[in-house]
């Protein structure tokens, strides 16, 4: 089954911080003819006061605001599909969550996108780019949790040696790979 020239419904692309999420799904949404690109990490900064942030170790109020950015966008996305877009949702949710996160998500098709660009690839893109995600997590601490403790569910992609626009061709032309039901 070849993938639909215009993918519907939701797009879920996550991996860990540095990987590309952001930027891959700008250019996934930009190729669109309508789409939305869901930044799950709006809804963490919408949180004026009282923010706890998600680190190791990391308690109940943390986790308590991570399941509730993660509804947020989950519900922000089935209401843009909902609306004719295709909802490009960009996070980081690892883990068991990652599950979680697509039981969230009604809408149908639903396709998850891993990417999974090597430890010492994202510690380039990390050195490279504006913003600083690393804190208390490292590249290879983050890598290794998300490879040990995550659900193989969609498509886990490398894009270590793609380009963004090489990474959206492999998206669209494997999008039947990513489906999750």
């Amino acid at each position: 089954m070849s993938a639909p020239t215009t993918p519907e419904g939701v797009i879920v692309i996550t991996g860990i911080m540095a990987a590309g999420k952001s930027t891959v799904a700008q250019a996934l949404a930009e190729r669109l003819p309508r789409a939305a690109h869901v930044r799950g990490d709006v809804f963490r900064r919408m949180i004026v006061s009282g923010r706890q942030e998600y680190e190791p170790g990391a308690g109940a109020e943390a986790e308590s605001q991570l399941r509730l950015r993660y509804a947020l966008s989950a519900s922000t996305a089935d209401a843009y599909a909902a609306a004719g877009f295709t909802a490009i949702v960009q996070d980081v949710i690892l883990g068991e969550q990652l599950k979680r996160y697509a039981d969230l998500v009604r809408t149908r098709p639903l396709h998850v996108i891993v990417l999974t660009p090597t430890p010492s690839a994202v510690t380039e893109r990390e050195a490279n780019r504006g913003k600083k995600g690393y804190g208390e997590w490292t590249v290879a601490a983050l890598d290794e949790g998300m490879r040990a403790t995550t659900p193989r569910i969609g498509l886990w992609l490398d894009s270590s040696e793609l380009t963004v626009d090489q990474t959206v061709d492999a998206i669209l032309g494997r999008l039947d790979e990513a489906s999750v039901t």
